[in-house]
């Protein structure tokens, strides 16, 4: 799709999809060409809720990464965190799936903003019902590398060895990463900073939203 011909709203997150592709430090070229072939040059949702939010409102792009399956507790962390994101105008971008995943694309809409779901698969019918932007990648689990690489900044809230797998990622690139309740890293015997804690869902957005502001 030309960007010229695309909708004052479908225009940045072209854009950024675009920039991700075009970077030479992306995996390799299979995964640019996989990116290329896949619907999201062809898939943009433009309805962005209640609010009648636009994508020129949107501030960063802030990944929540977690766990497929969860507690109805982690849930309403991850609900909450979503929803704080989308009122002060940030994008939620996630694997697009269940669990934390869907719990803060349900907050996040909730709040009339965008959650953008990077799927594994090739059908976006297997997004959770709170996605506003499914991108099929066919690419499994290594689409937790478009996952990071969207990002400006990663909240993970608890998670198991997939979220392990997204935190190492962004710490390697350089993505900073806030931790909920998640992995505790440590090397040669001695404790590994590189996650920023936070305690509540209100510390680890206002946290997310000042360290990627800080990398502009």
């Amino acid at each position: 799709m030309p960007l010229a011909l695309c909708s004052r709203a479908q225009r940045p997150l072209l854009a950024a999809l675009r920039e991700i592709i075009a970077r030479d430090n992306l995996p390799n070229k299979t995964v640019k060409e996989r990116v290329e072939r896949s619907e999201a040059y062809n898939v943009v949702q433009t309805e962005y809720g209640g609010t009648g939010m636009v994508a020129g409102e949107t501030k960063l792009f802030v990944g929540v990464v977690g766990d497929g399956l969860c507690t109805a507790e982690t849930a309403a962390v991850a609900v909450e965190v979503g929803a704080l994101l989308a009122e002060r105008g940030c994008a939620v971008v996630c694997g697009g799936l269940g669990g934390v995943m869907e719990a803060a694309c349900r907050g996040a809409r909730s709040r009339g903003g965008l959650a953008i779901g990077i799927l594994p698969g090739d059908d976006r019918g297997l997004a959770n019902p709170y996605v506003t932007v499914p991108i099929v990648t066919g690419l499994g689990e290594a689409r937790n590398v478009l996952v990071v690489k969207t990002s400006q900044v990663v909240i993970a809230v608890e998670g198991r060895y997939g979220t392990l797998s997204e935190i190492a990622l962004a710490l390697k690139l350089g993505v900073p990463v806030v931790g909920l309740n998640t992995w505790h890293l440590s090397k040669g015997g001695r404790a590994d900073e590189g996650i920023i804690r936070a305690s509540t869902p209100a510390e680890a957005v206002d946290e997310a939203i000042r360290l990627a502001g800080a990398r502009r």
